[in-house]
């Protein structure tokens, strides 16, 4: 009975272990896909959602061959699984955490420091055509926006406006986004950063207004497709700010 749950054991390690590796490359390659329009976005949202379904069923395949080794005494079969559920953990946990993350988030795809007076685009114009999300700032995105990023607020620097562009554009070239527009005499910077993954391209202006003793710098941050963002607009407005306020 042993020796039978054993070789079990061994099947159920080795299938759970290639299944774990098959959809890992399947999840690897989703996104790379879509950037290279092989795929559609569909599709890899498919192949990605069925590579993480797969690797909870190779992650629960594994503890069942964990299970069936550790009637025997060879410590090696156990490695083994053990390895093969560890495989198939890492290959769902992001997708997990990233549907998680989407429950809890507001999904909307528009983050502005300014939600009653949000910085216009203008140089980005013609690269957003055909993009599904429009450029209009939507009312009820301010609302969200105040309920799930509170914090996301307008930055004040204590120079003079020129001085704070300067300071502006050299963070947001830092940051590794492609500069559309860096308009001096406006006060106005447009960017377009691009997500790493699917290749996802988001769409940034940077605006900065005279105060009494400064500068007040406005930053706003939009998809071009997608109704939600999963937070990654707000993050990328939290990081530029954070930067900016340590020069």
């Amino acid at each position: 009975m042993n020796r039978a749950a054993l070789r079990l054991g061994d099947a159920l390690t080795w299938l759970a272990l290639l299944g774990g590796l098959l959809s890992g490359a399947a999840a690897l390659l989703a996104g790379p896909a879509y950037r290279a329009s092989l795929l559609s976005l569909g599709g890899a949202f498919l192949i990605l959602r069925w590579a993480t379904i797969a690797a909870l069923a190779g992650a629960g395949v594994a503890v069942l061959a964990w299970g069936l080794r550790s009637l025997g005494s060879a410590r090696r079969g156990r490695v083994l699984a053990a390895a093969a559920f560890a495989v198939n953990a890492l290959v769902a946990a992001p997708p997990l955490l990233l549907y998680v993350q989407a429950q809890s988030l507001p999904k909307i795809h528009d983050i502005s420091t300014d939600t009653q007076d949000p910085p216009a685009f203008v140089a980005v114009l013609p690269l957003r055509q055909g993009a599904r999300n429009p450029v209009d700032y939507k009312p009820e995105a301010a609302a969200q926006q105040r309920l799930g990023y509170p914090d996301i607020a307008p930055l004040v620097l204590g120079v003079p406006p020129a001085q704070a562009f300067e300071h502006a554009e050299r963070t947001a070239r830092a940051m590794g986004w492609q500069i559309v527009a860096a308009a001096p005499g406006e006060l106005r910077i447009e960017a377009t950063d691009t997500t790493l993954f699917f290749g996802f391209k988001d769409d940034i202006v940077i605006r900065i207004r005279p105060r009494a003793e400064g500068s007040v710098v406005d930053v706003r941050s939009l998809s071009r497709i997608g109704d939600s963002d999963i937070g990654t607009n707000a993050r990328r407005v939290r990081r530029f700010l954070d930067r900016l306020a340590a020069t």
